[in-house]
């Protein structure tokens, strides 16, 4: 009897064995054929597989064409957001467009397009499975131009707080005088680049702290600088066909030895005085006449006020020493080696500048003016700016965008002659107004250039009260009046007969506002 329960049990779970398989086999062929029919659906769609990302962009269920348009728009608004980057007082807003950014949509688009369209039956329904299920990200390559990278650190270099002072040098009349640089902080050029590439494609929290290291200045060089500022005596000249202008070139060498020049810098001092000698060709360029420099390139002017003396004398002081300077083709033009370091031995006044986030008095104050002016001039000649820097406030004599702040030994305003020809800077500051020219020859194809500045966020001062027992009671008065600050981008615009050639970024800058100081009591 329990013979036959037994095989019947087993036939039983035989017969059960088998319709399980039939089931699966059965399971299995309809999988195969439904990965089949959808392999081939998807390997025949024009769209993007559900779930793929390029970087933060979803571009699933797009066409090629679709998902270029949603890239290029969703690229052109990362380009322009702004990055802050800060160190204690100092922030700044920069824009990856400022770094000449780049990237390759087409490469991104294709890659994404190819997920679930290999042929392989298994792959694809697995890369299609997976970035439903998990979503599939492509990098999203973006490239910065590392000379435009390095030229930002540069300038942040010298807005720093405590920033390091080089060692300089410039020549006044027959002498050399170069001062001792000072010890402070610069940025981590790598740990900047790299913080910056992290954060530029994030779309929140855009913003961080500027990474520096504290350094001392590097050892004075004569021989460099005997070598940069050596020049042999060259008359000037112009020859025909092609035209070509040589300006005079006065001869400058030491007078003494070089053994002699590092025996003085022994000597612990803030500023050397190395005697020069200099020989004055024969024939100067103001020989030559208008025929050296007959067209004006570029002009701009600024107002000031004529009541305020030293700050007028400070102006003339600086325009003298800029007035008539020759570049030639391919020099660089630097503000603070043209005028020297400003001091009360050289003529300069106190006037008001600002420092600490306050208007204080300060020697040289108001030279920033003429630097701005040149710097509006030297854009509308078509000339090529190595470095400018935004002032911290706002001033009252360009609008924003368009200034260029000066310090000796940081701060420096500096630009190059790209053109055929040389130049001449043409300065006056007389009955309220400073104006500067670039007067040269014009080439055979001039460009019309233009600045576009626009402000786009303002920044409400804040009020500050400070107890002022001097006062009678129950008084307050204004001790400083506040201004806003701003957040500005400016763009040079270049046409030819009236036809766009190029719209390029110049700059993105930060102002901040300017406490309103109330003493009471």
């Amino acid at each position: 009897m329990s013979r036959r329960i037994n095989k019947r049990s087993q036939k039983w779970k035989n017969s059960n064995i088998k319709v399980i398989f039939i089931t699966f086999a059965i399971l299995l062929s309809f999988l195969l054929l439904f990965s089949i029919i959808f392999s081939l659906l998807n390997m025949g769609s024009d769209k993007i597989a559900k779930g793929v990302k390029i970087g933060l962009v979803d571009v699933s269920n797009l066409t090629q064409e679709e998902a270029t348009q949603k890239m290029q728009n969703w690229y052109k608004e990362v380009a322009l957001k702004n990055i802050t980057v800060f160190y204690e007082e100092l922030e700044e807003n920069i824009t990856i467009e400022q770094f000449s950014a780049s990237m390759d949509i087409d490469k991104a688009v294709k890659e994404a397009c190819s997920v679930g369209k290999s042929g392989n039956i298994i792959k694809d329904n697995y890369e299609i499975l997976f970035s439903l299920l998990f979503s599939k990200k492509i990098k999203a390559d973006i490239t910065l131009k590392q000379e435009e990278i390095d030229k930002k650190i540069e300038e942040l270099n010298a807005k720093l707080p405590n920033a390091i002072k080089q060692s300089n040098y410039y020549i006044e009349e027959n002498q050399l005088i170069i001062t001792k640089g000072q010890r402070g902080i610069e940025v981590k050029k790598a740990e900047f680049q790299k913080q910056l590439e992290k954060i530029m494609l994030q779309e929140e929290n855009r913003e961080f702290t500027i990474p520096v290291k504290e350094v001392s200045p590097e050892e004075i060089n004569i021989e460099k600088i005997h070598e940069e500022i050596y020049k042999e005596a060259q008359d000037a000249s112009i020859t025909q066909e092609p035209l070509e202008v040589h300006p005079h070139i006065n001869g400058i060498d030491f007078a003494i030895s070089t053994e002699e020049a590092k025996a003085l810098l022994q000597e612990e001092k803030d500023e050397y005085i190395i005697p020069l000698s200099i020989t004055i060709p024969e024939v100067t360029t103001e020989k030559l006449g208008e025929k050296a420099f007959p067209h004006l390139l570029g002009t701009f002017s600024t107002t000031y006020s004529i009541s305020n003396q030293n700050r007028v004398t400070n102006l003339e002081l600086a325009s003298e020493k800029i007035n008539g300077t020759v570049i030639l083709p391919g020099e660089t033009f630097s503000y603070n080696k043209i005028v020297g370091e400003r001091t009360i031995a050289k003529g300069y006044k106190e006037a008001a500048v600002y420092s600490g986030g306050k208007v204080v008095d300060g020697i040289g104050g108001g030279i920033c003016q003429l630097s701005s002016t040149l710097y509006n001039a030297v854009i509308y000649a078509n000339l090529e700016i190595t470095q400018r820097s935004n002032h911290r406030f706002l001033t009252s004599y360009v609008t924003a965008g368009r200034d260029a702040t000066v310090s000796w030994g940081t701060i420096d305003f500096c630009f190059k002659n790209t053109r055929k020809y040389p130049i001449k800077i043409v300065s006056s500051v007389k009955n309220g107004v400073v104006t500067t020219e670039i007067y040269g020859i014009k080439e055979e194809k001039e460009y019309e250039v233009s600045i576009e500045s626009t402000v786009t966020e303002v920044i409400p001062y804040t009020i500050n009260y400070v107890k002022d027992t001097k006062l009678p009671k129950g008084t307050e008065q204004i001790t400083q009046y506040g201004s806003n600050g701003a957040k500005s981008v400016t763009y040079k615009v270049v046409k030819y007969n009236g036809a766009l050639i190029s719209r390029t970024l110049l700059s993105s800058d930060t102002y901040s506002p300017l406490e309103q100081i109330i003493s009471k009591n």
